[in-house]
């Protein structure tokens, strides 16, 4: 079997890669997905599965104008040409997508099948791409949210913070759970190995739901800071003095059921992320 690994530089993209360590690892110098002449003359004969992982995810970037171009091209239609390409070949295309396609009023965790309501260019960019991600026969949908890996990101910059000493404000009322990227490829791996039904799936790591606040503060105890270090502040407050800034949607818990019927049992994120802070000694 040949499986791609699509934006393998990024940080679902290492993890994909220790996670299939026979796979075609491309990143965007290989294979640009946003260039539409590139995937269709790239030879996708004997490919078999498709790991896409390649994203525009500077989400307050993406709401500048001259950026709209190269948002579209990488997360909607970049998905459309693999959706072209796989139908051609016959591969299974594995997508991921966010959960800004919706826009957190949602009370409780999104099933997989909550109509997509995005607040922001990228999250529309995103549901955008997940209509043709639906498109192929053979697809997965990975739903996830708040991606820890190997890179920069927001537990990596708190306990940065916290080494240096300085306290930051932290957002109280966004509601998530972290998915640290070794248990999302793990997720993707086990749907692939036992030929789970094809379709959209949450994958997230399990565990009581969290405001941003909270795992900064779980960080910081985790460095030996005290969580009072970490102060609070609505989202609200914190975007008042940046008007560029993309609207985040307060809810981003997924509701890990059907995934959990499959077989997959996702590790709590708290587990999870005193195994990530240690590998960061």
């Amino acid at each position: 079997m040949t499986t791609l690994i699509l934006g393998a530089n990024g940080q679902l993209g290492r993890a994909l890669q220790r996670q299939f360590p026979d796979a075609v690892a491309l990143d965007r110098s290989r294979l640009d997905v946003s260039d539409p002449a590139a995937v269709r003359d790239f030879r996708w004969d004997g490919v078999d599965v498709v790991l896409n992982a390649a994203a525009w995810t500077a989400v307050d970037a993406a709401e500048d104008p001259a950026n709209l171009a190269a948002v579209r091209a990488a997360n909607a239609d970049a998905v459309g040409a693999l959706a072209r390409a796989v139908r051609t070949c016959g591969a299974v295309l594995v997508h991921v997508s966010s959960e800004y396609v919706f826009d957190g009023l949602h009370e409780g965790p999104h099933p997989e099948d909550w109509p997509a309501h995005p607040l922001s260019v990228y999250g529309q960019s995103k549901a955008d791409g997940d209509t043709y991600a639906g498109h192929v026969t053979k697809h997965y949908l990975i739903r996830t949210t708040w991606v820890v890996g190997e890179g920069n990101n927001f537990v990596r910059t708190m306990a940065g913070l916290a080494d240096r000493g300085i306290s930051p404000t932290v957002v109280d009322d966004q509601i998530g759970r972290p998915t640290f990227t070794p248990d999302l490829a793990a997720g993707i791996d086990h749907l692939l190995a036992t030929r789970a039904p094809y379709g959209t799936y949450n994958l997230t790591n399990a565990g009581e739901p969290a405001s941003w606040a909270d795992v900064a503060a779980a960080v910081f105890e985790a460095r030996g800071r005290s969580a009072g270090d970490v102060a609070r502040t609505s989202t609200e407050k914190y975007f008042a003095d940046k008007p560029d800034a993309a609207p985040r949607p307060l809810n981003s818990v997924l509701d890990l059921s059907k995934i959990q019927a499959t077989g997959f049992t996702p590790r709590d994120w708290r587990p999870a992320l005193t195994d990530y802070l240690a590998d960061l000694e």
